[in-house]
């Protein structure tokens, strides 16, 4: 048995997933299949920095190590976002004095001390008196005191030096622009074009931003919500109801808000998002240290435990992979935390502190009996047999005690499905009767060591097969160690 196949075999053996960003530090595919083999599950593409072609070779990196391994990996290509940013400056650079007056105009003039251009003229309409800017990611604070359509002048609540094109937040507006720039729809584009498995659309502020994204997607693809926006946090559960997973980005959330407020909001948005069965993940900073040093803070391990705890289906990595010192070593890290967290006696019990009782209906039902006798009696595995994810994601749900083998003949499903909380997700063909599921269900499980001789399985499908929605079938196998006598592929 070569190396490949006997990491091919091995299940990762923890529930939450890592999901890590690929930039310089990383892109290389040496250093991607590091990545994979010390525990990443799944890969971020991040499309504000970069061109399509590193994009394209990354991309191609990274199946071509899912092939060699045998494992479906999940890429999630980011976008941009629309970004609000000052002009330029005359020196390049200018310094705004604590409780000096500063506007923002519509002039394209460099500007100086007092002033510099806003290109950005839909929000001279939006911004009024005791509204904030907040510029460079929060270390400038400017407070508007007189609007127009022309200027908007302020006092700074905090100075600093002010340097051309840096970005601006406005957290007391709704902003009324679209959640996709140019840019962006030919990011889109590529991503879709490259075989993008999720998409994370930025600075999501209204249900109707994701409209445009799907349109543009064609029906391929996932689509993740960012959720870095107040106007987001207050109309939630629609962008929930109209994604297909939530991202909890925590770093310009961090900036619109007071940093006190971010904690409590984080498990709001992960317990909303699990209560809908859809993939959530937590967002930036997670170990940012690490970027420089070979060890992590004890708040930042802190920090990833409480995500686990909290039930998260995926932690992140942002710069720690993509431009860090020690992308491999940051990976480890969060598999360590992971593992840790998930030996924990009193872990079982945090994680479903949030109930999520089952939707009237029978998938949700069974979904919940498995959860039940997982619990119960000494199970390897839930077999999860699907044509969509769908099933997979009612079970995951529930957390159940034991991994989820997801069986699914869609290389797509089974790279999404990549994403989602103790879902181990295997390609396999279409299945055509009981007999061929409850045979084929046992097999995967011993090859991809989800069992010995005697174990017990639970496998949950629907019958008859190949018909989405229809589950309705749970049932208790046993192992015998004969089953890959007789098939050993």
């Amino acid at each position: 048995m070569t190396k490949a196949d006997a990491f091919k075999l091995a299940p990762r053996g923890r529930k939450v997933k890592i999901l890590a960003t690929v930039g310089p530090a990383s892109s290389d595919p040496a250093t991607l299949r590091r990545l994979l083999r010390a525990g990443a599950d799944a890969f971020r593409v991040n499309l504000s920095h970069g061109d399509h072609a590193t994009h394209a070779a990354t991309i191609a990196s990274i199946r071509a190590i899912e092939k060699e391994h045998g494992r479906p990996i999940a890429i999630l290509c980011d976008l941009q976002g629309p970004k609000l940013r000052v002009g330029s400056f005359a020196d390049g650079r200018a310094v705004i004095a604590h409780g000096a007056r500063f506007t923002l105009d519509s002039d394209p003039k460099p500007g100086d001390a007092t002033r510099v251009q806003l290109p950005h003229p839909e929000l001279f309409k939006v911004l009024h008196e005791g509204q904030r800017l907040l510029i460079n990611d929060g270390k400038i604070r400017l407070k508007v005191v007189e609007a127009n359509e022309q200027s908007i002048v302020c006092t700074a609540q905090v100075g600093g030096v002010i340097s051309d094109r840096k970005g601006v937040n406005v957290p007391d507006a709704e902003v009324p622009i679209p959640a996709l720039t140019e840019k962006d729809r030919r990011d889109l584009a590529f991503a879709m074009e490259h075989g993008a498995d999720w998409i994370g659309l930025s600075f999501v502020q209204r249900p109707e931003d994701l409209t445009e994204a799907r349109e543009l997607m064609g029906g391929q693809g996932s689509l993740c919500a960012k959720i870095e926006k107040p106007q987001a946090v207050q109309r939630l559960d629609e962008i929930i109801a109209l994604s297909d997973g939530i991202m909890v980005a925590r770093g310009d959330l961090g900036v619109e808000l007071n940093p006190e407020e971010v904690p409590p909001l984080q498990k709001k948005i992960v317990n909303a998002t699990r209560l809908s069965g859809k993939p959530v993940i937590v967002a930036t900073q997670m170990l940012e240290s690490m970027i420089e040093s070979p060890a992590p803070t004890r708040a930042e391990v802190s920090d990833v435990a409480n995500a686990v705890y909290d039930g998260a289906d995926v932690v992140m990595l942002s710069a720690e992979t993509a431009a860090g010192q020690w992308p491999e070593e940051a990976v480890l890290m969060m598999d360590a935390i992971a593992r840790q967290v998930e030996r924990d006696e009193g872990y079982k019990q945090r994680v479903r502190l949030l109930e999520t009782p089952p939707d009237a209906t029978i998938a949700d039902a069974l979904s919940h009996a498995c959860m039940t006798i997982a619990d119960t009696v000494s199970i390897g595995a839930i077999v999860v047999f699907t044509s969509t994810g769908g099933s997979a994601r009612r079970v995951a749900r529930e957390r159940p005690s034991v991994p989820v083998m997801v069986l699914t003949p869609s290389v797509k499903v089974a790279r999404r499905v990549a994403l989602l909380w103790g879902a181990h997700p295997i390609t396999t063909k279409d299945i055509g009767s009981f007999e061929e599921m409850i045979a084929k269900g046992k097999r995967m499980a011993l090859r991809h060591g989800f069992g010995t001789k005697g174990s017990k399985l639970l496998v949950m499908a629907g019958v008859p097969f190949g018909q989405s929605g229809a589950t309705n079938l749970l049932h208790v196998v046993t192992l015998t160690g004969e089953e890959l006598k007789h098939h050993p592929h």
